[in-house]
């Protein structure tokens, strides 16, 4: 830490302060690439986001899809959908494709599993995703956490379908495998982000194995639950590597995958080393399909809870939504 620039306990860094103290430093680029043709979003229904986002902010409550960025947000929110985001907005760790702010996380809230199971029913959700930031600073990595949520919408929500898409629990994997067993999600989800060779840059911190490992182990614990996995492509990975990776997913026994194109948050973030082709998308499409794995989206703006409940009950990954 700096002495002369501690880190308070619920400050926010971003952007440039973010990225102050990663291993291989990003040099800020002066103009972020225009996106090409095929990467679109239709702006729709701005009176159901906004009913959602007040929501929200009244049960204390944050998504992944406003922390994160996401170019899916208008889409998402205005079919009534949200990625909720657990244990606060502050994440322990500094990855430097990710726009969630780092810092030192406040204590977590004893009432936010209470808070979501009330939002769960309120929006009537038949199929929920929880996520979480990265929580270096809590003994089990917040598994407890989870497990409390998952309790808390399964007493008020019975019928939803519950996600979750969990930190790598670095150091903590055991004890945390142990406590969502006992209390399982219906989908189990952790995502790869991208190629190993890539990991020192741009997940500092995480281990690609140990990564491949967790997701593992899960199934070893709870063998009927379907385990899922997502990254981004655009970072600086060639083609084979991504088909190595998806190969390495199906030998661990992953059922659900995603891959989605990578875009820089802000000029102090990674870099786009290229926009992927329509093509190259569907070959990572077609080899996932001869994988068998139980389904496999590749498109540019699929993310790891984009459409998951259409995902999980087998329907193809949905056309582009183009602006109007």
């Amino acid at each position: 830490m700096d002495l002369n620039n501690p880190v308070l306990t619920g400050k926010k860094l971003r952007g440039a302060k973010k990225m102050a103290r990663i291993p291989i430093k990003v040099v800020p680029t002066e103009t972020i690439p225009k996106k090409p043709e095929w990467i679109r979003t239709k702006i729709s229904q701005p009176e159901e986001v906004q009913i959602i986002k007040d929501l929200l902010r009244q049960q204390k409550l944050h998504t992944v899809c406003e922390e994160a960025a996401c170019p899916n947000l208008p889409q998402c929110f205005g079919s009534g959908t949200a990625t909720f985001m657990i244990m606060g907005d502050i994440c322990t760790r500094r990855c430097p494709f990710c726009d969630v702010s780092h810092g030192r996380p406040n204590a977590l809230d004893i009432n936010e599993p209470l808070h979501l199971a009330e939002t769960v029913k309120n929006l009537n959700l038949k199929y929920v995703v929880i996520t979480s930031v990265d929580r270096d600073d809590l003994k089990d990595g917040g598994a407890q956490h989870f497990a409390d949520c998952i309790r808390e919408i399964r007493q008020t929500s019975p019928g939803t379908l519950i996600e979750v898409l969990v930190p790598d629990f670095r150091g903590r994997a055991d004890i945390a495998l142990k406590i969502l067993s006992k209390n399982p999600p219906d989908v189990f989800n952790h995502n790869i982000e991208t190629v190993p060779r890539l990991y020192k840059a741009m997940r500092p911190g995480a281990d690609y194995q140990h990564s491949l490992n967790l997701l593992k182990k899960f199934k070893h614990y709870c063998p009927d639950i379907p385990t899922k996995c997502g990254l981004m492509v655009g970072l600086g990975e060639i083609e084979a590597e991504v088909i190595a990776l998806l190969n390495d997913l199906k030998d661990y026994q992953i059922d659900y995958v995603t891959i989605g194109q990578y875009l820089q948050p802000s000029k102090s973030h990674a870099p786009i080393h290229r926009f992927v082709t329509l093509q190259e998308f569907k070959h990572y499409q077609t080899h996932g399909g001869h994988l068998e794995f139980k389904n496999i989206w590749s498109a540019p703006l699929v993310r790891s809870s984009y459409f998951a409940d259409r995902q999980y009950y087998g329907e193809a990954v949905p056309v582009p939504y183009v602006r109007e």
